[in-house]
């Protein structure tokens, strides 16, 4: 178990649930999956050791058979619609985005009801009814029309709002996107971990989900979640839940 300074505050968190007779719901999310890749191996590795349940975004478009044959072998993954080929369409000013109102709205939900069907065809022990929008970005006008298409929920990130489908979100990156591109500090997800708990504890009964990108993962990035693992597999004060139960809670 990390011994260091910088999981003590985590540490005092979890411990302060247990003092309390309670449990928070943590969640599992790793976007970009497209085909087996030693990168892959060690998340598998890792999440299964540790008995952590793996929702994988994958990209419709881009993914086929292999990836398919891989995971048939983990019944602890659970496979999401992540858009259709990960393509920004928006403007060279405008932040990046797949399912934005740049196209016809009929065109982009085709792409989605296509994405949808190919990967439960694929997977039809692992698939669940979850839209994973690439870059966590969806044009709001689109999302009334997710049901229709067989969507259940829709997870992006940030805190869940109300709207018309439920959300089963991340909030805790663990990569460094606008400076190394590799992971963030310990120290700083430590806290971020910290505060979101803290906001459990209070009332939230959201469940806290971790984000993860294993196809540009460093050594810092492994690195953490292998501490982060070690701290919350086992302690009694933290539940890693699979997407199923929460999408059934």
């Amino acid at each position: 178990m990390p011994d260091g300074t910088s999981w003590e505050p985590l540490h005092r968190e979890l411990d302060r649930w247990q003092a309390a007779g309670r449990a928070a719901r943590f969640w599992l999310r790793d976007d970009d999956a497209i085909e087996p890749t030693p990168d892959l191996e060690t998340l598998l590795a890792l999440a299964g050791e540790s008995q952590v349940p793996l929702m994988l975004a994958v990209i419709p478009g881009l993914t086929g058979e292999a990836l398919a044959a891989r995971l048939a072998e983990d019944a602890g993954v659970t496979v999401a619609v992540h858009g259709w080929s990960h393509t920004n369409h928006a403007g060279p000013e405008r932040k990046k985005q797949e399912l934005g109102g740049e196209r016809p709205a009929d065109v982009v939900l085709g792409e989605l009801r296509e994405g949808f069907q190919r990967l439960e065809r694929l997977y039809p022990a692992r698939f669940q009814p979850v839209l994973v929008p690439p870059w966590n970005r969806i044009d709001a006008a689109l999302i009334p029309a997710l049901p229709g298409l067989g969507f259940a929920a829709l997870s992006v990130y940030g805190r869940a709002k109300g709207g018309p489908m439920p959300l089963l979100n991340t909030h805790v990156d663990i990569i460094d996107w606008h400076g190394t591109r590799g992971g963030r500090s310990e120290a700083e997800l430590v806290a971020e971990l910290v505060a979101e708990l803290s906001d459990r504890f209070a009332g939230s009964e959201e469940p806290i989900g971790i984000l993860t990108h294993h196809l540009v993962h460093d050594t810092a990035a492994w690195d953490f979640l292998s501490g982060l693992f070690a701290v919350t597999a086992r302690h009694p004060a933290v539940r890693w839940s699979p997407a199923t139960a929460l999408l059934q809670a």
